[in-house]
């Protein structure tokens, strides 16, 4: 069997969020490979305390074209760092996460990848067994759940349909954007083969000349219609996770109602960076969450018991 790797793509201003993750990966996650943490090259010496024997630090430049290189530090546009190239217009941090998540599947040495973002928090333990090759791995799916009145979404269906040669399809469509995804190895190198074949270019170059883009519909799409990669996956409507994207700060009692209302088999939550939630309240409630958590399982009986 071919155990399963995480990968996580990360910068700089990420790195208290991440260095969570790390731990909650440590205290909850069993039976993967190694944890690789994707970043910029100029923030390699901030990530360095985070390696350990299962957990690798690799610049992003290991895994982009000598053309595509980053703009100096001084030039940002909303404290984003941008990549140029003579090739295309210069595409920003974002993107190039996007773009290392699939270059780092192609290239690292394992067939199963586990993709968990720097906002990502593991608050039950999570054993990727059986995530292992050449079992299959989930592919979320949620039907219907791409509108027209969404316009970033709405752009990402159909650029994600023009890279992979396929009319785009009409409304509601699905999506596969969420929190914990799973890919393989072998349905992402012919991903990007396909995109090579459809575009007349390198993988890369056609990312960076589309810009808008969403990886994870690429692949979901992709695997719906490449049916050696559908063999693969087994669909699932929802990933073990919950997920916090609006832009309200949370509170800490917020924090912890939205644990609260976490299925029984959830076992991490991702709270968006651009609501601002302060790291310390996510560790805060984190370190209380076994208590929290247990308490909700033993009240759980008791109001099944009231309403009979």
């Amino acid at each position: 069997m071919n155990p399963v790797a995480l990968l996580t793509p990360t910068y700089g201003r990420d790195l208290e969020i991440c260095t969570l993750l790390c731990e909650s990966v440590d205290h909850h996650v069993t039976s993967f490979s190694r944890h690789y943490l994707l970043v910029p090259d100029c923030d390699l010496s901030l990530f360095a305390p985070l390696a350990s024997e299962r957990r690798i630090i690799i610049p992003a430049s290991s895994f982009l074209p000598d053309w595509l290189r980053p703009l100096p530090r001084m030039i940002q546009r909303k404290r984003r760092q941008f990549w140029w190239s003579l090739r295309a217009k210069p595409v920003n941090g974002w993107h190039v996460q996007q773009i290392l998540k699939i270059a780092a599947t192609i290239a690292l040495p394992y067939e199963r990848f586990c993709i968990l973002d720097s906002d990502i928090v593991f608050f039950r333990d999570f054993d990727l067994a059986r995530f292992q090759y050449p079992n299959t791995i989930p592919l979320l799916k949620m039907a219907n759940a791409v509108t027209a009145d969404q316009p970033r979404h709405s752009r990402w269906l159909e650029t994600s349909h023009q890279l992979i040669g396929l009319p785009t399809p009409p409304f509601p469509a699905p999506d596969f954007i969420g929190h914990i995804i799973f890919w393989d190895k072998q349905t992402t190198r012919a991903l990007a083969e396909r995109i090579e074949a459809a575009t007349g270019m390198d993988w890369i170059e056609a990312l960076c000349r589309t810009r808008e883009f969403s990886e994870y519909l690429l692949y979901g799409f992709f695997v719906e219609n490449d049916e050696a990669s559908a063999l693969r996956h087994s669909v699932v409507p929802k990933t073990q996770c919950v997920s916090y994207w609006d832009d309200p700060t949370l509170s800490k009692d917020e924090l912890t109602r939205l644990l609260l209302r976490a299925n029984r088999d959830d076992v991490a939550f991702s709270i968006a960076s651009f609501s601002g939630t302060p790291v310390a309240t996510i560790r805060e409630v984190v370190a209380e969450s076994d208590a929290i958590l247990a308490s909700s399982a033993a009240a759980r009986p008791a109001e099944l018991a009231a309403s009979c």
